[in-house]
């Protein structure tokens, strides 16, 4: 090889050299960080933050504590009705519902009762001879886990690409009057959840599939259709009742965890008379009169279930009634 031709060879070479170093530099330079599951605002624990604010948005007005248990709680969708179903029946409706379960006790808005599991518990009494002393609820929760479904969307470009693993998941549920049966509330959740991967002339983040997404995106609408719930019975009026009445004090129901203290007043008020409406068939209660006011004087109980007052009358009167005939409203506190 002549002079020249070696002379060519060499800056071929070194232009080989110098385009391989930008490319792996290239190739390096856009290599992304760990993969982290992403959740769609807002985020689980936004809205728990937001359900505490609404409770706590006047702490000096009792939190009305709706006595509620879950009932029937399925998986209305394709996902899990072969292989992932046991011999107990759904097992996705079933993690649905403890999702549920454990989101309306941590709001502190409700006493939440065991349903779905009461063969079991009963059981368990009978194994050490105790009888289970059930307490009737306000109103019955019910619903399904209604769409659910996986997707993996992606770009390709110029040497690089990206993956998107997408998981959804809605859950509809109605809140149901144990007395009538009425259905007077009922609303969805929704919730997504996502991991993203990228790469450049073939270096970044790889991933597999991740089945943790399906419990997020499940968490997700659960989180969603509490917090709508919580909104919607926060909003009641609240109301206890007289447990017992002497001469100078009466007790009422509800204590420290419900929001009551000392020096609040509450109205007393008489048990509307209840007549069946020939309009639509159902019981409805006309309004009562106001008799007395009560003030608290002091508070005894240790748990929500055995919490009660102490309070005194500041005005009106109480006699000629009995603790049947009356229903206790918060009315303000001493001026």
């Amino acid at each position: 090889m002549n002079h020249i031709g070696i002379r060519k060879l060499g800056y071929l070479n070194r232009f080989a050299m110098v385009v391989g170093t930008i490319f792996l530099a290239s190739g390096c330079a856009v290599q992304t960080p760990q993969v982290t599951p992403k959740e769609a605002p807002p985020s689980i624990d936004a809205q728990k933050t937001a359900q505490k604010a609404v409770v706590e948005q006047a702490p000096s007005t009792p939190t009305l504590k709706r006595k509620i248990a879950l009932g029937r709680i399925t998986n209305e969708t394709s996902y899990g009705q072969s292989l992932l179903r046991d011999q107990q029946g759904d097992p996705l409706g079933k993690q649905v519902t403890d999702l549920m379960s454990k989101a309306l006790t941590e709001t502190g808005s409700f006493l939440v009762f065991e349903r779905p599991d009461i063969n079991r518990i009963e059981a368990e009494g009978r194994f050490v001879d105790s009888k289970l002393n059930l307490i009737g609820v306000d109103a019955l929760i019910v619903g399904s886990l209604s769409e659910f479904g996986r997707k993996t969307v992606g770009e390709t470009g110029f040497a690089s690409q990206s993956k998107k693993q997408v998981a959804f998941a809605k859950v509809d549920i109605r809140v149901v009057d144990v007395k009538t049966g009425h259905v007077f509330f009922a609303t969805s959740g929704a919730g997504e959840a996502s991991t993203e991967t990228a790469s450049t002339f073939g270096f970044g983040s790889q991933a597999a599939y991740d089945g943790t997404l399906n419990d997020a995106a499940i968490r997700q609408a659960v989180s969603d259709a509490v917090s709508r719930v919580s909104t919607e019975l926060i909003a009641s009026p609240w109301r206890t009742y007289l447990l017992k009445m002497e001469a100078k004090r009466v007790f009422i129901g509800g204590g420290k965890s419900q929001g009551i203290k000392p020096g609040m007043i509450f109205v007393v008020r008489t048990q509307g008379e209840e007549i069946k409406s020939p309009q639509t068939g159902a019981i409805i209660t006309l309004p009562g009169q106001n008799v007395a006011k009560v003030r608290v004087e002091a508070l005894f109980g240790d748990n929500e279930l055995n919490e009660g007052a102490v309070a005194t009358v500041v005005s009106g009167s109480l006699e000629g009634y009995t603790p049947a005939q009356l229903v206790v409203f918060y009315g303000g506190n001493v001026q």
